[in-house]
């Protein structure tokens, strides 16, 4: 027995220094054979989408996360054809993915409101279906159902829209996120043209929340459409008491301000620092906040 057991010591002492290499080098293939979207991602969070296209074009492979990226960077360069067709191989390779859905959904929905009616019509349709299938997977998934309630507050009923379909769907948004399930219902309150109730609501949503800037801009926009600006600066104050460089309180001020046509100068330094900001994808664009100086400059106003 102990010679039997220093022959299979001496057979693995023989065979390791050539097994190693060959353990590795399959290794080294696995992970070649899986696309890795790291650094595109990065360009993409960075808003350079062309770049990150191009990274994700040369991906030895094409698994659904590349291919969802790839769609979105076609979303964000206006290319919604192509984005679709992206977003639509994604959701074959990964059928339960919630976001590939939800980008499948966005992409749609450009393509509808950009199309004629009868196209629109039918694009509005695969809206509704990819962002209800995005929640169905994953209803913690915030970013699908808001993306949802805001088209059931904006279809038509016979695009299956109307409130009846967005009630129902605060309570998902109330089991996940308190605080967001009031500014849900305060959409819908505003959709009711009840804006006392939507001004309670969104008061609601700032005492559960404080310190959330997003929560304290939404008010102060809401505040200074109804005329009540004092208590709207206070709140733009108390915001950047917070943090002065959040971006969603440089430009959401700026943005009221010039719809308002006043403090268009505090208004441009806002959009200025905005400018200068790290922006993602998620942030209103460098062109939007350009936009908006040069409405500043011609004296504000609403731009539409």
């Amino acid at each position: 027995m102990k010679d039997t057991h220093l022959g299979m010591r001496l057979s693995l002492a023989i065979a390791l220094p050539f097994a190693v290499p060959l353990l590795l080098a399959v290794l080294a293939a696995e992970a070649t054979a899986q696309p890795s979207v790291a650094e595109p991602r990065r360009l993409y969070n960075q808003t350079d989408y062309r770049g990150a296209l191009t990274l994700v074009k040369k991906l030895p492979a094409q698994n659904g996360a590349a291919l969802e990226l790839a769609g979105r960077c076609r979303y964000f360069m206006g290319d919604y054809k192509s984005a679709i067709d992206d977003l639509e191989k994604s959701v074959q390779l990964e059928p339960g993915v919630s976001d590939h859905y939800l980008w499948l959904g966005r992409a749609w929905g450009r393509r509808a409101e950009t199309s004629v009616f009868f196209m629109a019509v039918k694009y509005a349709s695969e809206t509704r279906k990819n962002f209800e299938k995005a929640v169905q997977l994953n209803p913690a998934n915030l970013e699908a159902v808001n993306d949802l309630l805001s088209f059931y507050l904006d279809a038509p009923g016979f695009l299956g829209g109307g409130l009846d379909p967005a009630t129902k769907l605060t309570e998902t948004i109330r089991q996940h996120d308190p605080v967001e399930y009031q500014c849900a219902l305060a959409q819908i309150s505003i959709h009711r043209k009840d804006f006392d109730a939507a001004e309670g609501q969104l008061r609601k949503a700032v005492e559960m929340a404080p310190r959330r800037i997003n929560r304290l801009v939404d008010l102060a926009k809401f505040l200074a459409g109804r005329g009540k600006l004092r208590e709207s600066d206070a709140l733009f104050d108390q915001a950047a008491g917070i943090d002065p460089n959040d971006k969603r309180l440089l430009y959401g001020r700026a943005e009221t301000y010039i719809k308002g046509k006043r403090n268009l100068s505090a208004a441009r330094k806002s959009l200025e620092a905005y400018l200068q900001a790290d922006l993602t994808p998620d942030d209103p664009s460098r062109e939007d906040a350009r936009k908006l100086i040069q409405r500043a400059a011609s004296g504000g106003g609403s731009g539409d």
